[in-house]
C-alpha cells in the first residue's frame, strides 16, 4: 500500500493559478467536444491529485478547497461558453478538421500521461487494466454511433426519466475526474446530448418549463458524483497508484481513438462517401491541424517536464 500524503492546495504563484484556469477551460470544453479530457490536462499540469483532493473534501474543508477550485470553475465557465457558442459552430462547419486538431492536442499530451508508469514493471493485472481502459471509450463511441437509435425527447417525461437524469449527472461527473472519458460521447450514447444542448434557449424553457427539473436532476447527480467519486479515486490511488494509472493510460489512449468514431464525425464520413464535401481538402486540412495540435501539446508537455524537474531540484 502506498503511503498517503497530505496535499497542499495553495497556488504557489500567479502562473500556477493561471494553470488552474486553463485546466478549468479544458474541463468546460470537454462537455462539448467528444474525446477531450479535462482530467488528462490536470495530469499534464501536475494538478490532478490536488483536483481530486479538493473536490473530495469540498464539504469537510470548504474554504480551503473552494479557493483552489475557484480559478478552475472560472475557466470551466469560459470553456463551456466558448464550446457552446464557438466550437460547436466550427464542429458543424468543419467537424473532421476541428476534431483532428483536438485529437492532435491529446496525442501530443499523451506522453505526459505515461510518465506516471514509465519504467514500471508489467504484470498481467496491469496489462488487463490497460486493455480495459483502452476499450471503454471505444465501446462508448461505437455505442453512441450505432446502437443508440436517435435523440430522445425532453418533453412529456415520466417519473423514472428524472431518476435517469440523476444517474446521467452522476456518470457525467465521473467523466470529469477519470482521464479519457468523454461526457459528450456518453450523453450521445444515451441519446440526450443534442436534446440537452438544444434546450438551452430561453424560448424552449418558456415553452417547456419542466426542463428546469431536468437541469436540476443533472446538477444534483453531478455534484454527488463529483464529490463521492473523487473520494473513491483518492482511495484507489492511495492503495495502488501505479497500477491504477495503467488503466488511466488505456482510457486516455482509447479517448483519442474515440474522437474519430462518434456520431458527429461519423456523419462526416458518410458525407465523404456521398460526395457531399471535398474529401481531399477536408482530410488534408484535418491531417495538417492534427500535426499542428500534436506539436503544440508536446512542446507544452516538454516545457512542463523541464519546469517540474527544476522545482524538484529546489
Amino acid at each position: 500500500m502506498e503511503e498517503k500524503k497530505e496535499i497542499d492546495l495553495k497556488y504557489k504563484d500567479k502562473k500556477e493559478t493561471l494553470m488552474g484556469t486553463v485546466l478549468g477551460f479544458f474541463i468546460g470544453l470537454a462537455i462539448i467536444v467528444p474525446g477531450i479530457s479535462g482530467s488528462t490536462m490536470a495530469i499534464i499540469f501536475k494538478l490532478y491529485d490536488k483536483l481530486l483532493y479538493a473536490i473530495g473534501n469540498l464539504i469537510n474543508k470548504f474554504k480551503y478547497s473552494f479557493l483552489f477550485l475557484l480559478p478552475i470553475l472560472v475557466g470551466a465557465i469560459l470553456g463551456f461558453s466558448l464550446g457552446f457558442f464557438g466550437i460547436q459552430f466550427l464542429l458543424d462547419l468543419l467537424p473532421f478538421a476541428i476534431m483532428a486538431f483536438f485529437a492532435g492536442l491529446m496525442i501530443g499530451a499523451f506522453p505526459a500521461v505515461t510518465d506516471e508508469i514509465r519504467k514500471e514493471k508489467l504484470t498481467l493485472k496491469r496489462i488487463l487494466l490497460f486493455l480495459l481502459g483502452l476499450s471503454i471509450p471505444i465501446v462508448i463511441g461505437i455505442t453512441s454511433t450505432f446502437v443508440q437509435g436517435g435523440n430522445n425527447s425532453l418533453e412529456n417525461l415520466k417519473f423514472y426519466h428524472y431518476i435517469l437524469f440523476l444517474f446521467l449527472g452522476y456518470v457525467v461527473a465521473i467523466t470529469q475526474v477519470v482521464p479519457g472519458l468523454s461526457a459528450t460521447a456518453l450523453l450521445m450514447a444515451f441519446g440526450y446530448f443534442v436534446p440537452i444542448m438544444e434546450s438551452v434557449k430561453l424560448s424552449y424553457i418558456q415553452n417547456n418549463p419542466s426542463v428546469l427539473l431536468v437541469y436540476a436532476c443533472l446538477v444534483i447527480g453531478f455534484i454527488i458524483g463529483l464529490i463521492s467519486f473523487s473520494k473513491i479515486l483518492t482511495l484507489i490511488f492511495n492503495k495502488g497508484r501505479k497500477t491504477a494509472f495503467f488503466m488511466i493510460v488505456g482510457l486516455s489512449l482509447g479517448s483519442i481513438v474515440s474522437m474519430f468514431f462518434n456520431p458527429d464525425i461519423y456523419k462526416t464520413y458518410l458525407s465523404w462517401a456521398n460526395g457531399d464535401v471535398l474529401f481531399g481538402l477536408d482530410l488534408g486540412l484535418g491531417i495538417g491541424l492534427l500535426i499542428i495540435g500534436a506539436i503544440i501539446a508536446y512542446l507544452f508537455v516538454k516545457y512542463e517536464r523541464n519546469h517540474f524537474i527544476e522545482l524538484e531540484k529546489e
